[in-house]
Parts: structure tokens; C-alpha cells; sequence
């Protein structure tokens, strides 16, 4: 998980690091970026892509598209800290901190054939239905059969099988950050979630059982392509 500043706007978010590329985000950005390691510094480039319209989620440098170049190091085995800015606003420096969010509970890779869903980065808007008011928005990404993502507050682990324009899978809803005020229906468990749906080269779509606790909740949601993988 990362969690940034720049001044007093405040965010957080989950991002995927390997080989170069950082991929993540959080219920109203995606985050797409690029990384080098230069004598055990991190350099980085990340651009940012509102997902949700929202008003209520602010942007860091009042523009939705800010692209942020940081420098950063590692302070313990597992948390680095960076700074750095952007063009669109001198002067105005952005801090975050990234600490590894473990992943031992993330099942085996599926199978993927013919027509399956596209390695990437995904928007995800989740509803809940049967007249329960609650939902979620984050980031999913899907690779080979793996689902990682999440948002300000939870973490996904999970495994999917495609083809021929369909997928299902299951994944895991873990918090990461304290949530019961934020998401009283997700907030304080650990939620198993099994799905199945449609997919084609733009996005997917889903239906799913959750389990929350002792209530089991149906669901639907919405993905988006963002970001090749």
C-alpha cells in the first residue's frame, strides 16, 4: 500500500511494482508508472487517470491527469519512502510512503484460453444488490490468471480462469486500512467473494456471491480496461 501527500490533500492506494512498470490505484485513480533502480535509488515516473467521476475524491495537483516524478529509497526490508513534484505545480512536494501488503494468501494461477479476458490494469465498480445500499470502486489487475487490487482500504488476492469471452474466479477482500466507518457491509472482514461474467478486449462484466461475515450478499460489477500489462 502507498500513502501520499502533497500538502494537506491525503490519499492511499495499492500498487503492483515488478520489472519496471508500477501499476495501481484507489476508489477514484488509477496509477500507471514506470521505474528504474540506479545505485539503490528508485527512480519513477507515475501518471494518474480518474476512474470515478466523483466530486468528493480530490485530485492531488488540482488536474485529474498529473503525471509525478519521484525519487525514493528503501528504509526497511519491506518500506521505502519517496519525494518528488510535478511541473503543473513547482514547489508543491509529494511524499509517500509504500510498505509491502502480504500476499501469502493468494491462491494458484488459472487457466487462460483462447479468447480469454486481457492481461491489464481494471477499473472496478462493484453494486450490491437486494436493496443493500453499499458498493466499492478500485483497481484490479488481472495477469495470467492472478487478480491483485484494491483501493484506499482493502487488498484483493485471487485466481480467475477464461475463454471464449467468459471468466470466473474468486478472490479474497482484505483490509489494509481500518474501514468499519468508511464501508460498514466490508468493513472488519475478511470477504470471500466467487464470481463468473463476460469479458472481450475492453472490460468485463460480473456476477458474484460474497461472503461477509455470517451475510452472504449478491453483487455485480463493472471492469475497464485502463492500462495494458
Amino acid at each position: 500500500k502507498c500513502d501520499y501527500s502533497v500538502g494537506d490533500v491525503v490519499g492511499r492506494s495499492v500498487i503492483y511494482v515488478s520489472a519496471g512498470k508500477m501499476l495501481g490505484g484507489n476508489s477514484a485513480f488509477a496509477h500507471i508508472g514506470t521505474y528504474r533502480e540506479v545505485d539503490g535509488e528508485i527512480i519513477a515516473e507515475v501518471a494518474g487517470q480518474r476512474h470515478n467521476p466523483d466530486p468528493n475524491f480530490r485530485t492531488l495537483y488540482g488536474s485529474d491527469t498529473a503525471t509525478i516524478n519521484i525519487r525514493g529509497r528503501a528504509q526497511t526490508h519491506n518500506a521505502y519512502s519517496f519525494e518528488g513534484g510535478t511541473s503543473q505545480a513547482p514547489g508543491a512536494v509529494f511524499r509517500a510512503v509504500m510498505k509491502r501488503l502480504d500476499d501469502e494468501d493468494s491462491p494458484a494461477a488459472g487457466t487462460i484460453g483462447v479468447g480469454g479476458i486481457v492481461n491489464g490494469l481494471y477499473s472496478v465498480h462493484l453494486r450490491i444488490l437486494d436493496g443493500v445500499d453499499g458498493g466499492l470502486t478500485g483497481v484490479m489487475l488481472l495477469h495470467d490468471g492472478r487478480i491483485l487490487g484494491g483501493d484506499a482500504f482493502f487488498y484483493y488476492l485471487g485466481s480467475y480462469t477464461s475463454a471464449a469471452g467468459r471468466w470466473k474466479g474468486h478472490l479474497l477482500n482484505q483490509e489494509h486500512t481500518a474501514s468499519t466507518g468508511q464501508y460498514p457491509v466490508f468493513g472488519g472482514h475478511e470477504v470471500g467473494i466467487g464470481f463468473s461474467g463476460t469479458c472481450d478486449g475492453d472490460g468485463a462484466e460480473l456476477e458474484a456471491i460474497a461472503l461477509a461475515g455470517k451475510r452472504s450478499l449478491r453483487l455485480t460489477a463493472v471492469l475497464k480496461l485502463l492500462e495494458q500489462a
